[in-house]
C-alpha cells in the first residue's frame, strides 16, 4: 500500500513536471528562451517543449505595435521660454533577442532617450517655431529614436506631441493676442459686409432707374404710335367721307344729265359739290371760270331771296 501511493505521488509529479515543459506561444507573441543561463533561441506562434530542470523561458515578448504615454518634461526655447510637453511614442519590437539582452529597462530607457531628444530639438527652436512645427518636430524625434533604439531591437514607429503646455503668462499673452485677432477679423468682416450691402443697394437703385426709363421709353413710343394710328384713321376716315361725298354729288350729276339738265342746273350743282366739299373747313376755294357766272347768279338770287 505504501509503496502504491508512493507510486502515485511520483507519477503525479512526472505529469505535472512535463505539463510545466509544455509552452504554447500565442499570435503576436514570442519566448526567449536560455539553456543553462545561455540563450537557446526564440520560440514564435506554435506549441514548443522544454527540457526540465535544463531550459528556461527567459522572457516573453509581446510583438504587438504598443503605446506609451510619458509625463510632461520641462524643456527651454531658444528665447529662453520654459514650457512643458508631454510625449506618446509608438513602437515595437522587432527583434525578442536584442529586447531581451540589448538593455535592461528599455521602457524606462526609451523616456530618458524621449527627454534628451526633444530637449535637443526645442533648444534649436524659438516659442513660435515650437507652437507652429509639431510635424517637423515630430519627424525629428522618431528618425532620432529609431536610430537609438535600433540595437535594444525596437522599432519607434511614430512620435506625436501631445500636449504643448507654456507659462501662465505667455498663455494669457496669447490668449489676448488671439482675442484681438478675432476682434479685427470680425470688424473687417463687418466692414466688407457693410460695403457689399452698399454696393448691392446702389446697383439695385441704378437696375430700377434704367428699368423706369426704359419703360417711360417704350410707354412714349406706345403713345406716340397710338397717336401716329389714331390721325391716320381719321386721315383715312376723311378722305373716304370726301371721296363718298364726291361719288354721291357725281352720281347725281350723272342723273340730271340723263334726265335732261340744261347746262346751268349741271353747273349749279357742280357749285353745290365744291361747296360740300369744302363743308366749312377750307377759307379759300378755287372755283372754275365756267362755274363762277353761275356763283354770282346764285349769290343775285340768294340776296334777293333775302329782301322779300
Amino acid at each position: 500500500m505504501e509503496m502504491f501511493i508512493i507510486f502515485l505521488i511520483l507519477l503525479i509529479i512526472i505529469l505535472v513536471v512535463l505539463v510545466s515543459c509544455v509552452r504554447i506561444v500565442p499570435q503576436a507573441n514570442a519566448l526567449v528562451v536560455e539553456r543553462l543561463g545561455a540563450y537557446l533561441g526564440t520560440w514564435h506562434v506554435g506549441i514548443h517543449f522544454l527540457l526540465p530542470f535544463i531550459d528556461r523561458v527567459a522572457k516573453k515578448v509581446v510583438l504587438k505595435e504598443q503605446v506609451v504615454d510619458f509625463a510632461p518634461q520641462p524643456v527651454i526655447t531658444k528665447d529662453n521660454v520654459t514650457m512643458r510637453i508631454d510625449t506618446v511614442v509608438f513602437f515595437q519590437i522587432t527583434d525578442p533577442k536584442l529586447f531581451a539582452y540589448g538593455v535592461e529597462n528599455p521602457i524606462m530607457a526609451i523616456e530618458n532617450l524621449t527627454a534628451t531628444t526633444l530637449r535637443n530639438i526645442i533648444g534649436d527652436l524659438e516659442l513660435d517655431q515650437t507652437l507652429t512645427s509639431r510635424e517637423t518636430i515630430n519627424t525629428k524625434m522618431r528618425a532620432s529614436l529609431d536610430v537609438a533604439t535600433d540595437p535594444w531591437g525596437i522599432k519607434v514607429n511614430r512620435v506625436e506631441l501631445k500636449n504643448i503646455i507654456p507659462p501662465a503668462a505667455i498663455q494669457d499673452a496669447m490668449e489676448k493676442q488671439m482675442k484681438a485677432e478675432r476682434e479685427r477679423r470680425e470688424a473687417i468682416l463687418r466692414a466688407e459686409g457693410e460695403k457689399k450691402s452698399t454696393i448691392l443697394v446702389a446697383e439695385g437703385k441704378k437696375e430700377s432707374a434704367i428699368l423706369d426709363a426704359e419703360a417711360d421709353k417704350q410707354a412714349a413710343i406706345l403713345h406716340a404710335e397710338a397717336e401716329k394710328e389714331k390721325r391716320i384713321k381719321e386721315a383715312e376716315g376723311e378722305a373716304e367721307a370726301i371721296m363718298k361725298v364726291q361719288q354721291a354729288n357725281a352720281n347725281g350729276i350723272r342723273y340730271l344729265k340723263e334726265a335732261g339738265a340744261d347746262e346751268a342746273v349741271l353747273r349749279l350743282k357742280s357749285l353745290e359739290a365744291f361747296m360740300a366739299a369744302a363743308d366749312g373747313r377750307a377759307t379759300k376755294i378755287i372755283i372754275p371760270s365756267e362755274l363762277q357766272g353761275i356763283a354770282g347768279l346764285v349769290k343775285a338770287v340768294t340776296e334777293v331771296g333775302k329782301e322779300r
